[in-house]
C-alpha cells in the first residue's frame, strides 16, 4: 500500500471523477503546488535522513496524481529548477522546486512544491482539457475569510500567525483525504482487496523524483527509464552545483 492522501482528497476526487465523465475533453496540462513554509521536525531538513529536500517530502504527492489522473500513464521524460532560497542555514538540500513531466500520452504535468511559502498552507490543483478547465483548492475554498487584531488559536497548518488576514480550514483532515485513506487501507486488510495505490505506484514516483534531481544537476531533460546508483536521490543535484 503507497499512502498518496490526494488520490483520496474528496476535492480532487470530484475531480477525477468529472474528467472520466468527459467534463472537459482530453487532458494534455495537469498542474498541482503545493507549498508552505517548512516542515515541523528536524529530519525533514538533513539530507541523510530524508534523501532530498521538498521534492522528497512534497513533490512525490504531485507526481502520485498525475499517474492517478493519467491511469498510471508512463513518464517519458523529466526536467526539473531547484534551489534553496529560504533554508540555506538548515539544510543542504532543495526547499523550492518546479518539474516538468512529460507522459506517453502526450500529457505535460507541472508540479511547483515550496518549504520557502510563507502564510500557511497551500495547496491547489489545475486540470487543462481540449473541451475545459478545471481548478481545485483543497484549503483555500474551505476556509472562513476571517481579519483578526487580536489573533485566535488555530487557523490551518503552517500557518505562523492568526493576526490580521487568515484563513481558517475547515475539517482539515478531511479535505486532505487521510481518514478516506485509512479507511481504504482497512478494507484491503480486512477483506484482502488490492490497494488502490499501490507500492509500484511509489517505485514509479521515485524514479521521477530520480530523474529530476538530475535533471537540475544537469540543466538538461532526462529521459525515462531512469536508473541511477547514488546514496540518496539529492547527491543527483548537489555533486553537479558543489
Amino acid at each position: 500500500m503507497y499512502a498518496e492522501e490526494l488520490c483520496f482528497a474528496p476535492k480532487y476526487e470530484r475531480v477525477r471523477q468529472m474528467v472520466n465523465e468527459g467534463a472537459i475533453g482530453n487532458i494534455y496540462m495537469l498542474k498541482q503546488s503545493e507549498k508552505h513554509s517548512g516542515p515541523h521536525t528536524d529530519w525533514f531538513y538533513d539530507i541523510n535522513l530524508a534523501g532530498g529536500g521538498v521534492i522528497m517530502d512534497m513533490g512525490c504527492h504531485a507526481i502520485g496524481w498525475f499517474r492517478w489522473m493519467l491511469k498510471n500513464a508512463k513518464a517519458t521524460s523529466v526536467y526539473a529548477s531547484m534551489s534553496t532560497v529560504l533554508h540555506k542555514e538548515r539544510t543542504k538540500g532543495e526547499d523550492n522546486s518546479v518539474i516538468i513531466i512529460e507522459f506517453e500520452n502526450g500529457v505535460t504535468a507541472v508540479a511547483e512544491n515550496s518549504w520557502a511559502k510563507h502564510g500557511g498552507m497551500d495547496d491547489r490543483c489545475e486540470v487543462h482539457g481540449t473541451g475545459g478547465v478545471m481548478y481545485a483548492d483543497l484549503f483555500m475554498g474551505n476556509a472562513a475569510i476571517t481579519y483578526s487584531k487580536n489573533g485566535y488559536g488555530y487557523a490551518m497548518e503552517k500557518a505562523d500567525t492568526t493576526i490580521g488576514w487568515s484563513f481558517t480550514v475547515f475539517e482539515e483532515v478531511f479535505n486532505q483525504g487521510y481518514p478516506h485513506e485509512l479507511k481504504h487501507f482497512i478494507e484491503c486488510i480486512q477483506q484482502n482487496k488490492q490497494p488502490l495505490v499501490t507500492g509500484e505506484d511509489g517505485r514509479a514516483v521515485l524514479e521521477i523524483i530520480y530523474a529530476a534531481y538530475a535533471s537540475a544537476g544537469e540543466g538538461k531533460k532526462i529521459n525515462l527509464p531512469f536508473t541511477p546508483k547514488v546514496e540518496k536521490p539529492v547527491d543527483l543535484w548537489l555533486k553537479k552545483i558543489k
